[in-house]
């Protein structure tokens, strides 16, 4: 073992049947007054404690043979007692979170983030770390492979082996996925992008990297260049109905349903392969925005506690305005498409009354509490950072356009930030993105930021994408199921309680009271089961279509179960809430040439 200070960890696939990793770290210089070790209780991207520590089953702590005594200190540290030589801990995790978040593992396959198993030597995060991934016993796994953007040491491509990271913070933003999975290469600017493809599926994975390829070249030539790394990957786990993403710095993890992935043969694009192109477009964004371009709260990032930024509109909102725009542009999804899809995203504002009672700030500086611990209650109580973001980022693109006669785009305001903060590692102050956007423009926007940080106040999208030709229209419903972006089909809910429900074996259950409703007024709450409306049996099939056969403001006699108990509800429906958005082409406001204004749907 070398003099100098080194930090080795080793992984094995101890138990695939019982989803058991074992990790082995040897700390070659610990601290001499005891070294402390500690697990992250969040990941970043991911808003919420976790407490991965929870995951770990057992540790223990030995120097050359001799068992060291471990103290814990709290739910996820623990200090070792002084040795003199090299301090080895074997621990073992539990991995059985089948998400982007945290570990999986079993005979199928093996995953985890290194927030989920490699324990943090405090006080040494600064040294380079080394990972030696070893390959497990049998024949069950002799055709796995390894698949990371971790930097390799020693290690094949896609091989088990040594591989390094310069230090803690690297080595925790490169997940790995391990077994017999699918994988396809193409190039951007020279560097590898890897798409590896974990699960059942029959997906055309050379038209999906077509389509990768073209949404990379994009994001790149809208921010003018590509960070320096050796290579990119896509990590895809493919299930029966999943759907997620995690940006790290040189990869991604992405989770969807095999039904939504493109179909050799299949020219076109299909709701569900368009929701996946947006979800790789929003990681592959992140690449540049949130990983690089990031708030100085997040300098250093501080994973044992909550740490709070009132930024996360713009991270994550901007993100969610570009993922879907970036598709229309780069020609993968049509005008209609697109609009269709910002009428879903205005859709979603519309329907949340708690955009009233939280601004996007408060928003994003509770997320550890709200936005991510969502219940009952969350329509009426909060807005999401991610969609009402979204729309703020389309109003301060319209209206950047508008002001400056198109001199200055919310593009130019990106690439600003790329130069100024990404680029050179900067943090992102909270008053820096408007003092940035109104240094490039020229143009006072204290009013702007003002109403769109600050208050409840709605953005004025309907003034704005008429000025680009845009009509934004509201109408009722089709059904509970009903997203939006598309004009009222031939059923609309004209009346309603006021509640969102699912099908429950003894009728409809109540997943969500809506404020301002007839069922909040009538006393139901969320967890009751409708069994009956007027006597006759409630199911989730027939329960919206029944109403329509009643009137404004009629009375109906709802029996409920509340836990065990029988209760009657009278319920005086009311006509159902315009909340439902679609976009249309103002045919008035072609100009001479007879083009639409829709500059902001081109780059």
């Amino acid at each position: 073992m070398s003099k100098t200070a080194s930090i080795e960890y080793t992984i094995r696939l101890h138990r695939p049947e019982a989803h058991l990793f074992e990790v082995i770290l040897r700390v070659s210089r610990p601290d001499p007054q005891g070294q402390v070790f500690s697990l992250p209780a969040w990941i970043p991207g991911s808003y919420m404690i976790r407490d991965f520590a929870k995951n770990i089953v057992s540790v223990n702590a030995q120097s050359d043979g001799v068992p060291i005594a471990l103290q814990q200190i709290d739910k996820q540290t623990w200090r070792a007692d002084v040795c003199d030589g090299v301090l080895v801990l074997c621990y073992t995790v539990y991995a059985w979170d089948l998400s982007v978040r945290s570990a999986h593992l079993d005979t199928t396959h093996a995953y985890f983030n290194g927030t989920s198993v490699f324990l943090r030597v405090n006080g040494q995060d600064h040294l380079p770390c080394q990972v030696e991934i070893q390959q497990p016993q049998g024949v069950a796994y002799a055709q796995w492979r390894v698949a990371t953007s971790l930097s390799r040491k020693g290690a094949g491509l896609f091989s088990w082996g040594s591989y390094y990271a310069d230090n803690y913070e690297d080595l925790i933003d490169h997940p790995f996925e391990m077994g017999m999975f699918d994988e396809q290469v193409f190039d951007v600017q020279g560097v590898p992008h890897h798409l590896v493809v974990t699960g059942r599926h029959e997906a055309d994975l050379q038209r999906i990297c077509c389509d990768l390829k073209t949404i990379c070249e994009h994001h790149i030539q809208l921010f003018g260049e590509f960070p320096d790394m050796e290579r990119y990957v896509f990590l895809l786990m493919v299930t029966g109905d999943g759907y997620g993403g995690l940006e790290h710095r040189n990869s991604c993890s992405l989770l969807c349903s095999r039904y939504d992935l493109a179909l050799a043969g299949q020219e076109t694009v299909s709701d569900g392969y368009r929701s996946f192109l947006g979800l790789c477009s929003h990681e592959y964004f992140h690449t540049w925005n949130v990983k690089r371009i990031m708030p100085a709260a997040f300098q250093p990032f501080d994973l044992s506690t909550e740490v709070y930024t009132p930024l996360l509109w713009a991270f994550e909102g901007i993100t969610s305005y570009y993922d879907d725009l970036s598709l229309c542009r780069c020609g993968l999804i049509d005008e209609r498409s697109y609009l269709e899809l910002l009428g879903q995203t205005l859709t979603r504002l519309q329907r949340s009354a708690g955009r009233f009672l939280q601004t996007v700030t408060q928003s994003s500086f509770n997320t550890w509490t709200k936005f991510y611990k969502q219940d009952e209650n969350a329509p009426n109580a909060i807005v999401s950072y991610y969609i009402k973001g979204a729309v703020i980022a389309l109003a301060l693109d319209l209206h950047l356009r508008i002001k400056t006669s198109g001199r200055v785009t919310l593009d130019h305001v990106m690439q600003a930030l790329w130069e100024t903060y990404g680029r050179i590692g900067k943090g992102v102050r909270d008053d820096d993105i408007q003092e940035l956007v109104e240094q490039l423009s020229g143009v006072d926007l204290s009013d702007f930021f003002h109403n769109a940080l600050h208050t409840t106040i709605d953005m004025p999208a309907a003034a704005l994408l008429q000025r680009f030709g845009v009509v934004f229209q509201l109408r009722q419903a089709g059904s509970q199921t009903d997203k939006g972006g598309k004009p009222a089909g031939t059923d609309i809910v004209r009346l309603s309680m006021g509640l969102r429900y699912k099908a429950h074996a003894s009728g409809v259950e109540i997943t969500h009271v809506l404020s301002g409703g007839a069922a909040l007024d009538a006393g139901m709450a969320a967890g009751d089961i409708i069994i009956a409306v007027n006597g006759i049996r409630a199911d989730a099939l027939t329960f919206e279509k029944r109403l329509q056969n009643f009137k404004p403001d009629e009375v109906l006699q709802a029996h409920v179960f509340r836990r065990d108990e029988l209760r009657e509800c009278s319920v005086t429906l009311r006509s159902a809430e315009r909340d439902t958005c679609y976009l249309e082409w103002d045919e008035s406001c072609d100009d001479e040439t007879g083009q639409r204004r829709t500059t902001w749907l081109t780059p």
